[in-house]
């Protein structure tokens, strides 16, 4: 018993030893990391840190793979509804056929415009090399003047005008000057793949739930009936005998292998752009009619409970209202109309320079200045009253 006498002893000589060690190590640690600022997100930025350079260094490169990942999609799809969706409604009908290729190509005008544009048209950059007398502060990475609505953007490296965010999808910056041709593409590409569903959806229900082409069905030996895809028992009252004047009745062709993946394959592609851009329109729309960007949403947020905690309201001084908004958004002004430059494809260049930016506060001043020109005119004339009044004594 000795020797366990003597461990326990030990034990506790050295745990407090240790414990002071550690003790100190821990206070050096975080002496020397200290941070008056630090918190919960600030960490995670420092962890996530890693990726955020991953996506900022690889981002170009990844996007012009995905560019031509989009048009890849978008040809295919087309091309499948070349093949098999216009013959298709041409035997049907073809008065539908001409009014549905007349819509399809007009959605097709418009996704391939709008997207061009958003790919091609610059996001706006503030001026370099000049006095920006609109600016409201010095980016911290560029070290220039930034006017409102400025941001950095660490994949293109550089301040872009009303920045929205960086889309791989059109390895582009979406900003000032291409922001309209971006929401415009969502949406039409929305619109797009709602009309080849619903032209498509008698189509795709006849070839693969009713179609009994590459489908092995068991018919019923010693029973005049046979099992459906549907899982129905259709009963067999006679044998048919096909000759050749009923197949040239009738012009029989001969059954494609490919046409029902094909029909699956774009169901799928149409199915996942539906829900994936769907959801991300109906988000913009939502900012657009708040009238903010997405970088801005997170901005206001952050304001607004901040203010919340004084006791005060914050207003969006961008937000001048729903409809107004939208019109800022579209363009539609200086005589533009709805029909001619959003219906079909424009390039009209958007309001302003995208350095100096109205807001609601200025209808607040002018208003200001107005009650304080009138009080000034009021004392004019009151002094100028009393003056006649002592000439006339």
């Amino acid at each position: 018993m000795a020797w366990y006498w003597r461990a326990l002893r030990v034990r506790k000589l050295l745990c407090p030893s240790v414990r002071n060690f550690y003790l100190k190590c821990r206070i050096t640690y975080l002496s020397l990391t200290y941070n008056h600022f630090m918190d919960a997100s600030y960490m995670a930025d420092v962890c996530m840190g890693p990726m955020f350079w991953f996506v900022d260094t690889f981002t170009h490169a990844i996007g012009k793979l995905l560019v031509a990942a989009v048009i890849s999609l978008t040809a295919s799809v087309i091309f499948i509804a070349y093949w098999i969706g216009i013959p298709y409604w041409w035997k049907k009908n073809h008065y539908a056929c001409i009014f549905l290729v007349t819509l399809g190509h007009w959605l097709l005008v418009n996704i391939c415009f709008h997207y061009y544009m958003a790919c091609t048209t610059h996001p706006g950059f503030p001026p370099e090399g000049e006095l920006i007398t609109e600016a409201v502060s010095i980016c911290k990475k560029c070290i220039a003047p930034k006017p409102p609505r400025t941001h950095h953007c660490s994949v293109c490296n550089r301040c872009i005008l009303k920045m929205d965010h960086h889309c791989p999808w059109l390895n582009n910056c979406v900003g000032y000057r291409n922001h309209r041709y971006f929401f415009m593409y969502m949406a039409y590409m929305v619109v797009g793949v709602i009309y080849l569903i619903m032209a498509g959806w008698e189509l795709v229900y006849n070839s693969i739930m009713l179609s009994e082409d590459g489908c092995d069905e068991l018919e019923l030996e010693g029973h005049s009936v046979k099992i459906n895809k549907t899982g129905a028992l259709i009963p067999v009252t006679g044998t048919v005998i096909l000759d050749s004047s009923f197949l040239e009745e009738h012009e029989l062709e001969p059954v494609n292998p490919y046409r029902r993946k094909a029909l699956i394959y774009m169901a799928l592609i149409n199915l996942g752009v539906l829900f994936a851009l769907g959801a991300l329109s109906v988000w913009h729309s939502l900012l657009i009619t708040r009238g903010e960007t997405s970088i801005e949403a997170n901005i206001n947020k952050a304001e607004t409970l901040r203010l919340k905690e004084q006791g005060k309201t914050y207003r969006n001084p961008y937000n001048f209202g729903p409809k107004n908004n939208w019109i800022l958004f579209l363009g539609l002004v200086e005589g533009r109309v709805f029909w001619k430059h959003i219906l079909f494809p424009s390039t009209h260049e958007p309001i302003g320079d995208g350095l100096l930016w109205s807001t609601i506060h200025d209808d607040e001043k002018a208003v200001e200045q107005e009650e304080i020109f009138k009080l000034c005119k009021m004392k004019i004339h009151d002094v100028n009253n009393v003056e006649e009044v002592i000439l006339n004594k």
